[in-house]
């Protein structure tokens, strides 16, 4: 008896084996055909280079903040591939965080970016979720293992004006995309803030940059960004903060009122990535030490 028993437990487990591989598989694809459509919609940036010509009409928080992050003379960064790791808030009446690795192809002209992320849902089962703004248009989709559609947002107006507005925040990481000739202006505001404008098409989203003391991108606030509550369209303030350039590279993000330092909402709900550059404008992941108020930090 025990001999069929455990005949029937390794059947079962290679069925759950291979059901979950053809899920890995078939979420494997579409990750590739967003890419590929990412990747086609490709043109040469109107920039030939970051040297002083290129910064000289804009706010002087951004050219000092670029004089900064950019080599002089060098070609605009067009491609970007990130990997994040860290926890991420499932919702809920409560925190309810989860451990999330997720990989990010990004292309800054035509603006657009694909993320990939799994998310750790309970042992052996992960939930695939695809955010992305791919020409012009918003994609926002989760499953289990690849296989089970939980959540999926329709092509709107206003999931475009969301992930567009997450491409714009996220430029930190692929700072020349902030240079003219990218679709994206400059409105100056005072000595250390000023607004970007992205005019993608269709699609036009505006963020003010906040600067530290350093030069640096402290961070980002849009007036109005939309996000799914109760199955409407809500738009709501929205806010991210950047620290530690030094080593790793951390970012938060989070919807809410709050305008104040770092923009942080005591009711917001945010998901914290942890990164580092390297000298090819690669992001490599690097371990998580130290957990604070589910932000991961180095």
């Amino acid at each position: 008896m025990w001999i069929k028993v455990a005949i029937v437990a390794i059947v079962l487990a290679v069925l759950v084996a291979a059901v979950l591989a053809f899920g890995s598989w078939r979420w494997q694809a579409r990750t590739e055909a967003l890419v590929a459509r990412l990747e086609a919609g490709v043109v040469p940036a109107q920039v030939a280079s970051t040297g002083p010509e290129a910064l000289a009409a804009l706010p002087a928080p951004v050219r000092r903040y670029l004089d900064l992050v950019l080599p002089a003379e060098r070609a605009p960064i067009e491609r970007v591939r990130i990997e994040h790791t860290g926890t991420f808030d499932m919702g809920g009446a409560a925190p309810n965080w989860r451990p999330f690795t997720s990989v990010q192809e990004v292309r800054t002209y035509r603006p657009g970016f694909v993320w990939d992320a799994r998310i750790g849902m309970a042992p052996g089962l992960r939930a695939f979720v695809h955010d992305a703004y791919v020409a012009g248009e918003g994609a926002l989709r989760a499953t289990l293992a690849g296989l089970f559609t939980v959540m999926e947002q329709p092509g709107t107006p206003e999931l475009a004006q969301g992930e567009a507005l997450r491409y714009l925040a996220e430029t930190p990481w692929y700072p020349s995309a902030l240079l003219p000739g990218h679709g994206i202006t400059w409105e100056p505001l005072d000595d250390d803030r000023a607004v970007a404008e992205l005019d993608d098409g269709d699609v036009v989203v505006r963020l003010t940059f906040a600067f530290g003391d350093d030069g640096l991108v402290a961070g980002v606030h849009a007036d109005a960004r939309y996000r799914e509550v109760a199955g409407e369209q809500v738009a709501t303030p929205w806010a991210g903060r950047f620290w530690d350039y030094h080593g790793a590279m951390a970012a938060r993000w989070c919807p809410g009122p709050d305008r104040g330092r770092g923009g942080v909402a005591a009711t917001g709900r945010d998901a914290s990535v942890l990164a580092r550059h390297d000298r090819a404008h690669r992001v490599r992941r690097i371990p998580v030490t130290r957990r604070e108020h589910g932000v991961t930090a180095p």
